[in-house]
């Protein structure tokens, strides 16, 4: 059963984030197999990005952490907090899996 990731970055670190974004990219990428999705949390200005949630299909909350661990963004020090749940399909891309 997949996992959901949510992130929160530190105050004032929107530099940080563009600075690290291109080595993140390239680590989504590398691990694109198990994103189901993932994507920047953002203020309503529609730029300013404020976090990242991350759907992973794994099996264990112990590879989400190594998933998650490896990201650069959370090696770079970007993350206030970074919170790991269980996630259960109910719908996608508007169909149901219930």
């Amino acid at each position: 059963m997949p996992y959901m990731i949510e992130t929160f970055d530190k105050p004032d670190t929107g530099e940080l984030r563009q600075q690290l974004r291109p080595s993140h990219l390239d680590y989504l990428e590398q691990n694109k197999k198990l994103l189901l999705a993932c994507g920047a949390k953002l203020l309503d200005d529609g730029v300013t990005g404020t976090g990242s949630f991350y759907i992973v299909d794994v099996e264990t909350r112990e590879e989400a952490q190594a998933f998650i661990d490896g990201d650069p963004f959370t090696s770079g020090g970007l993350f206030d907090r970074i919170v790991i749940n269980r996630w259960r399909k109910a719908y996608l891309n508007g169909e149901s899996y219930l």
